[in-house]
């Protein structure tokens, strides 16, 4: 599992415990992991951007080195409404925000329904349209009692299955135990299976008719080979949002920031230098 000392700095809210850690220098820069990912999923790409950026990073409660008690809900309303108090905390008014798969439903959902502010948002593999959720999702929907309940070696088999196709190049032995541990104790198993069915199409279906109130820039970014959220859902949501750019990102699946960490730190890279220089920048749509 992480160690604490990835995250050295502690956020409490509710009875949740939020680990998170900030660095470099200039203007605010957040990424919100997804599920059933962690912030370690972007600290590559959020050391690569800390010469321009103070990037924050965190760990959603119910997720890597944050609290995981079974009696606090972990669903996208309790995310987003979080996230907008923990800018709140950090005295963070416009920020520049990056979000990865149901991250974007948070960042989406603190922004509309919250009071949050950005000056700029990315979203990158984003659950933001009805319907989502892969075939195993919806099953352990359905069933998380009884899967809680598998033999811990069956159970990371079944973790260990489940993410590696979210990848289309494939995942090396420690980038799938940097994805997996979390997940792999008694603790984990049992939040692993709760964040699953606790998540709900309505949390997004409640923001989704406001997705055209947006006013900041906004740049969407997909991997062309993303299987659990097929890359027309680019296209869909930049016809939502005003002015929205949308880039695919070619030989990458949902786990983009693995499958082309390059291309994807080079887009980002290019985008966050655009809005923190609004003159310079200049829009763009690949198909």
């Amino acid at each position: 599992m992480m160690s604490d000392e990835s995250l050295p700095n502690v956020f409490s809210w509710r009875g949740r415990t939020v680990r998170w850690d900030s660095f470099g220098e200039g203007p605010a820069l957040v990424f919100l992991h997804g599920t059933p990912w962690s912030s370690a999923l972007w600290r590559p790409i959020a050391e690569a951007l800390s010469a321009q950026f103070t990037v924050y990073l965190w760990d959603m409660p119910g997720y890597g080195s944050s609290s995981k008690d079974p009696s606090h809900a972990v669903d996208l309303g309790v995310q987003g409404e979080l996230f907008a108090e923990l800018l709140e905390s950090w005295g963070l008014d416009r920020p520049h925000v990056v979000a990865h798969d149901f991250g974007g439903a948070v960042a989406l959902r603190a922004r509309l329904l919250h009071g949050a502010a950005y000056a700029s948002l990315a979203l990158v593999d984003v659950v933001a349209l009805s319907p989502w959720g892969s075939p195993f999702f919806n099953l352990v929907k359905e069933h998380a009692a009884v899967f809680e309940q598998l033999p811990p070696a069956v159970h990371r088999g079944a973790v260990e299955a489940y993410i590696r196709g979210a990848s289309h190049k494939g995942l090396s032995a420690d980038d799938l135990a940097m994805l997996v541990d979390p997940w792999a104790d008694a603790e984990g198993q049992a939040a692993f299976y709760r964040q699953i069915a606790q998540a709900d199409e309505r949390f997004t279906a409640e923001v989704e008719p406001r997705y055209g109130t947006l006013t900041e820039p906004v740049h969407i970014v997909w991997g062309r080979e993303d299987t659990w959220i097929p890359s027309d859902r680019a296209q869909r949501l930049g016809a939502l949002i005003p002015n929205a750019s949308v880039t695919l990102i070619d030989g990458a699946g949902h786990l983009i920031q693995l499958d082309a960490p390059a291309a994807l730190a080079a887009e980002l890279t290019r985008w966050t230098s655009g809005v923190r220089d609004p003159a310079g920048r200049r829009g763009r749509q690949q198909g």
